[in-house]
C-alpha cells in the first residue's frame, strides 16, 4: 500500500507545475475562462439599472441608510454610507432581504472603525449630499452613483461608468412557462433576469479535470471606481509587475486569487501568494485610494487617460484640448457584499495611514529579524547547522538566524523531528543562541494524513478539518502525500492549534525558535489552479469561495497567538509568511515566493516589496540569489547589494541548486558580500527606529520616491530606487556588467543628496548617471537629515545590543537638521508600558540637541554616543562642548577633513538616555 501512495504521489509531482523550467499558464485561468469576470467584464457602461430610494433614507450621527433598486431585476439592496475618522468614508451594500447571508469579512480590519458625526445632510430630488468637515460624498439617486470630495475637488467616483453589478442570490432558475427569456421564475417567484443565469458557468463551472459544483448559483459584484486629475494607480499586490499599475485595456485584468506559482514570470498580472485589494490613484495635486473589503476571487481592470492612442493625441494636440487625467478601476468578485472604504488623502503619507488605520500596523519586530538570515531546502542535519553557524564566524560575516525547511521533521509531519538528522535539537539551538542567533523552522498547513501522527488523529476525531460538499474531511496532496487542511476559522481550531506550540508539546524547541508559514494559499497539488476548491465548507458553513484570499492571514493569525502564548505574552513573535492578506501586517513578515536566479528577478523584487510596502506590509523581502536555478558571482553579489535595503533579508534556495552561503563562489565575492552585510548592520538603528514610527503612523519602512516628491512626474513610474524612511535613496544595479547607471535625485534641485560613503554632494535634481563598480551600489544620505549608525559590527545584533552609536549629520542650506532614533530592548513588549527612548535629535544654530519626544517614557541603556560626522558643516569651527545632566559642561575634540567637507566630533561619551546639546565653538 505504501508503495501505491509513493507511485501516486511521484505521477502527481511529475505531473505539477513543480519541475517545470516556467509558469505552466494552462494550471491557471484567465478571465474569459471565469464565468463570473466575464459576466462583469461585459457590462457594457452608462447602462447602470440601480436607483436610490431616497424617500427610505434613514440617518443617525454617522451613517445614512437608503434602499437602492435594480429595475432590471426588480431587487432591493440597502445602502450605507458611513462616516470614518482620518478623511475616510466607507460604502456598504447589500441585498435587503437575502435568500441566505452574504460572507462579511471580519478578519482584516484591526478594529471597528471608528466613526465621526457628519456635519450635515441634505436631500434633492437628484442628490443625497453627506458633508464632514473639509469632505462630502454626494449621492445620486438616479442612476445611482457616489462621489467623493475633499476641499472641494472631486477625488473619487463610483459607478460613474455604471459598471456596478450585484448578483442576487437565488434558487437554480426554471424554464419559463410562457418562453420569455428575460424572466426567470426561482421558488415559485418570477422576476427579470440579470443575465447570470443564462451563464453556462453561472450554477456550475469546470476548469481542466476539475469540476465548481456552484451551489449557490451567480453571486458576483462589482463597481468602477474613477480617481480625476489622477496620473497612476498603485497597489492591488501581489504581482510581479511594475510599481505603477499598467493597463488592461487589451490584456486579462490584474487577478487577486492567491495561488502556489511556480516559477512565476515578471511583468505579469498572474495572481501570485498574496491579495490586498487596495488601490492608490495619484496625481499632482493629491493621493487617494479605495479599499475592497472582500475576500474572495478578484479581478481589476486598469484604465488611464495615457490610454489614449496616437490618433487621440494628435487631434487634441491640433485642437489645443487637454484631457485631464484620470485612473478608472473596475473591481469585480466572485462572491460577498460591496464594502469598500474610500481614503481622500490628500497627501500620499496621509492616505498610507488612512488605510493602516483600518487595518492595523505591524507590531515593532525584534531587533534580529532586521538582520541577515540563512536558508536552504534544506540544511541536511544537526551537524550541517553547526558548520555553517561556525563558517560565518570563520569569514567574519554576521548572522541572526538559520532556517530548516521541511526536511527536519519526522517523514514532514510538522510539530515532530528526524530523529536520526537531527537527534539533539536543543543542544543544536543553544549553540546558536549562546552566540545570539535564532532558528527558525518551517511550519505549513497540510496535514499528513497517516494514522501514525498525532496531529492528523487528533484532527480527525475532534472534526477540526475543512470539508467537502457532503461532510467529509477534505483530502488534497501536497509534499507529505495525502493531506488534509485545518479550518482556522473555527475558534475551537484555532485554540488546539495554538496549544501545539507550547514548549512541552512541540518538543526540542525553545523561546528562541520562531516560525515559518509556507504554502498557505493553500497550496493543494492535485487541487483547481494548485489550491483548494471553491466549494469546499468552513466552519459557519461558509465556501471557501468566499474566503480563499484570507485563509493564509487566518493561519499566520493563529501562529501568532500561539508564539505570544508560548512566551507568556513577554516576546515579540516572529513569523515569515508566504500568503497574505490586508491585516496581515499585524502577524508576520512576508517574502515574494519562489523567485528564480535572473537579472530581471532581482529587478521585480523592488517594485514588488514597495507594492506592499505602501498596502501595509512594509516587511518584505525576497530570496537573495533567486530561489531556483544558480546564480553567477555578479548576480549573487548585486542581489545582495540590493537585498541590504530591502526589509527582510533572507539567502534561501532550492534542494536541487548548489550551495550558496557567502563563502561559496571566490574571495572577491565573499569580501565584498562580507561589506554589504556590515553596511546593513551598521544601519539597524535607523531601520529600527523607522519599523517603531510605522507602528505609531502608518507609514511604510521603504517608500516610492512620490511618497515625498508628489508632485514630480517623474517619479510617479521610477521603482528601480527607493527611500529609506525619507532620509536615504538607494539605486541598486540591475544589470550585468554595468559601469553607470542613470539615479534619479528628487528635490528638484531644492535637495542635494550625499554619496554614504564618500559625502560627494549631488546637488542638481533630476537624472544623473553615476560611475559603479563591482563593490559598491549608489546609496545617498539626504540633506537636513540625521542618520543614526552603529559602527561596530559583530556576530549578531545581540552582541551589538550595548555599542554605542554614531549619528551621521547632513547640514542643509540654512545649516540645520534633523531625525529620530529609538532604543528599547529589542525583544519584549516592555516597550508598549513606556520602557524606551524616543529621541529627536537636531542641527541648527550650530548647537546639536538631543531631547526626548516621549518624555514620560524611560530606559536603561548602556548606549553611549561615540562619534559624530557632520557634512557641510558650519564653517571655521575650531571645537565642540557638550552639557548634559551627569557630565556637566565638557571641551570636545573636533576635526576637520576638507577633501570631503565633514567635521567630526570624536567620542562625546554622553549616554542616549540622556538629553544633552553640543555646542559648535568657532
Amino acid at each position: 500500500m505504501a508503495s501505491c501512495i509513493r507511485l501516486v504521489l511521484l505521477l502527481i509531482l511529475l505531473c505539477s507545475p513543480f519541475i517545470t523550467d516556467a509558469v505552466n499558464r494552462d494550471n491557471f485561468k484567465r478571465c474569459d475562462q471565469s464565468s463570473f469576470c466575464r459576466r462583469c467584464r461585459g457590462m457594457e457602461s452608462g447602462k447602470s439599472p440601480y436607483q436610490l430610494l431616497p424617500d427610505k433614507l434613514v440617518q443617525n450621527e454617522s451613517m445614512i441608510i437608503v434602499d437602492l433598486f435594480n429595475k432590471d431585476t426588480g431587487i432591493t439592496y440597502v445602502v450605507q454610507l458611513i462616516t470614518l475618522k482620518e478623511n475616510t468614508f466607507r460604502l456598504h451594500i447589500n441585498e435587503k432581504d437575502p435568500l441566505h447571508p452574504k460572507y462579511e469579512n471580519e478578519y482584516a480590519l484591526h478594529d471597528q472603525p471608528q466613526t465621526v458625526e457628519m456635519d450635515f445632510v441634505e436631500s434633492t430630488a437628484e442628490t443625497i449630499t453627506v458633508t464632514k468637515g473639509e469632505n462630502k460624498a454626494i449621492l445620486y439617486i438616479n442612476p445611482f452613483k457616489v462621489e467623493l470630495y475633499s476641499q472641494g475637488i472631486l477625488t473619487i467616483s463610483a459607478n460613474a461608468r455604471g459598471l456596478m453589478r450585484f448578483e442576487h442570490l437565488r434558487t437554480k432558475p426554471v424554464k419559463p412557462e410562457d418562453g420569455n427569456a428575460e424572466m426567470v421564475r426561482t421558488n415559485n417567484t418570477t422576476y427579470l433576469s440579470d443575465g447570470a443565469d443564462n451563464d453556462p458557468g453561472a450554477w456550475e463551472e469546470n476548469f481542466k479535470e476539475h469540476h465548481d459544483a456552484k451551489p449557490y448559483g451567480p453571486e458576483a459584484i462589482a463597481m468602477d471606481f474613477s480617481f480625476p486629475g489622477s496620473e497612476h494607480a498603485y497597489g492591488i499586490p501581489e504581482h510581479a509587475d511594475s510599481l505603477a499599475l499598467q493597463s488592461t485595456k487589451s490584456t486579462d485584468p490584474y487577478r487577486l486569487y492567491n495561488l502556489d506559482v511556480f516559477e512565476y514570470e515578471t511583468n505579469e498580472r498572474m495572481s501570485l501568494y498574496g491579495a490586498i485589494p487596495l488601490l492608490y490613484a495619484h496625481g499632482k495635486e493629491r493621493s487617494s485610494a479605495v479599499f475592497w473589503h472582500n475576500t474572495a476571487e478578484t479581478w481589476i481592470d486598469i484604465l488611464s487617460s495615457a490610454d489614449n492612442n496616437v490618433v487621440e493625441s494628435i487631434v487634441n494636440f491640433v485642437s489645443r484640448s487637454i484631457k485631464k487625467s484620470q485612473v478608472d478601476a473596475h473591481f469585480m468578485s466572485e462572491s460577498g457584499v460591496i464594502d469598500v472604504f474610500f481614503m481622500l488623502g490628500p497627501k500620499p503619507l496621509d492616505v498610507f495611514r488612512q488605510y493602516t488605520v483600518l487595518t492595523g500596523t505591524a507590531p515593532l519586530p525584534q531587533m534580529f529579524t532586521l538582520g541577515y538570515h540563512q536558508s536552504r531546502w534544506n540544511y541536511n542535519d544537526q551537524d550541517d547547522v553547526a558548520t555553517i553557524a561556525e563558517s560565518f564566524d570563520t569569514h567574519d560575516i554576521p548572522l541572526e538566524a538559520i532556517w530548516l525547511d521541511i526536511e527536519y521533521t519526522d517523514s514532514k509531519k510538522y510539530f515532530t523531528w528526524d530523529a536520526r538528522k537531527f537527534p539533539n535539537p536543543l543542544d543544536m539551538i543553544h549553540n546558536l543562541t549562546a552566540k545570539g542567533r535564532k532558528l527558525v523552522v518551517i511550519i505549513d498547513p497540510h496535514i499528513k494524513r497517516d494514522n501514525n501522527y498525532f496531529l492528523h488523529n487528533d484532527a480527525t476525531s475532534l472534526g477540526y478539518y475543512i470539508k467537502t460538499r457532503d461532510g467529509k474531511d477534505y483530502e488534497g496532496w501536497c509534499w507529505p502525500g495525502a493531506s488534509s487542511y485545518l479550518d482556522f476559522f473555527d475558534p475551537k481550531v484555532v485554540d488546539y492549534y495554538t496549544g501545539l506550540y507550547s514548549l512541552d508539546k512541540f518538543h526540542g524547541t525553545t523561546n528562541d525558535v520562531y516560525i515559518w508559514n509556507d504554502m498557505n494559499e493553500p497550496s493543494v497539488f492535485n487541487g483547481p489552479e494548485i489550491t483548494a476548491p471553491k466549494d469546499l465548507i468552513h466552519h459557519g458553513g461558509w465556501e471557501h469561495r468566499d474566503v480563499h484570499n484570507i485563509n493564509g492571514h487566518m493561519y499566520i493569525r493563529a501562529t501568532y497567538d500561539a508564539l505570544f502564548r508560548r512566551s507568556g505574552g513577554s516576546l515579540r513573535p516572529f513569523i515569515l509568511t508566504r500568503s497574505f492578506f490586508a491585516g496581515s501586517q499585524r502577524y508576520a513578515a512576508m517574502w515574494t515566493g519562489d523567485n528564480m536566479a535572473d537579472w530581471n528577478h532581482l529587478r521585480v523584487s523592488y517594485p514588488m516589496c514597495l507594492s506592499v510596502a505602501i498596502s501595509g506590509m512594509s516587511f518584505c523581502g525576497a530570496d537573495v540569489g533567486g530561489f531556483f536555478k544558480n546564480p553567477d558571482s555578479e548576480l549573487f553579489i548585486r542581489w545582495y547589494q540590493a537585498a541590504t535595503w530591502l526589509p527582510f533579508f533572507r539567502q534561501h534556495s532550492h534542494i536541487e541548486t548548489k550551495r550558496r552561503e557567502p563563502w561559496t563562489f571566490n574571495d572577491e565575492t565573499t569580501q565584498i558580500v562580507r561589506e554589504a552585510l556590515r553596511l546593513r548592520y551598521s544601519y539597524l538603528p535607523l531601520w529600527y527606529t523607522l519599523f517603531r514610527e510605522h507602528e505609531i503612523n502608518g507609514y511604510p519602512v521603504i517608500r516610492p520616491l512620490w511618497t515625498h516628491y508628489p508632485t514630480e512626474s517623474e517619479t510617479f513610474i521610477i521603482d528601480d530606487e527607493l527611500l529609506l524612511g525619507d532620509s536615504i535613496l538607494v539605486r541598486p544595479v540591475f544589470q550585468s556588467s554595468a559601469t553607470e547607471v542613470a539615479v534619479y535625485f528628487p528635490g528638484e534641485g531644492k535637495v542635494t543628496w550625499y554619496d554614504i560613503d564618500t559625502m560627494q554632494a549631488y546637488e542638481k535634481g533630476g537624472y544623473v548617471k553615476i560611475p559603479v563598480t563591482i563593490h559598491k551600489i549608489p546609496v545617498f544620505q539626504k540633506s537636513g537629515s540625521v542618520v543614526p549608525r552603529k559602527m561596530r559590527i559583530r556576530r549578531s545584533t545581540v552582541a551589538m545590543r550595548n555599542d554605542p552609536y554614531t549619528l551621521i549629520i547632513i547640514a542643509d542650506s540654512n545649516g540645520r537638521a534633523s531625525g529620530n532614533l529609538y532604543i528599547d530592548d529589542e525583544v519584549s513588549f516592555e516597550y508598549r508600558h513606556g520602557k524606551y527612548l524616543y529621541l529627536r535629535i537636531t542641527l541648527d544654530s550650530n548647537k546639536i540637541v538631543s531631547t526626548l519626544i516621549d518624555k514620560l517614557a524611560s530606559y536603561e541603556t548602556q548606549s553611549w554616543l561615540e562619534r559624530i560626522d557632520i557634512a557641510n558643516p558650519p564653517q571655521g569651527i575650531k571645537s565642540a562642548q557638550l552639557e548634559s545632566h551627569s557630565m556637566g559642561k565638557v571641551t570636545l575634540e573636533t576635526t576637520y577633513n576638507p577633501h570631503n567637507n565633514v567635521l567630526t566630533i570624536r567620542k562625546p561619551a554622553v549616554n542616549m538616555g540622556e538629553e544633552w546639546t553640543i555646542e559648535l565653538l568657532q
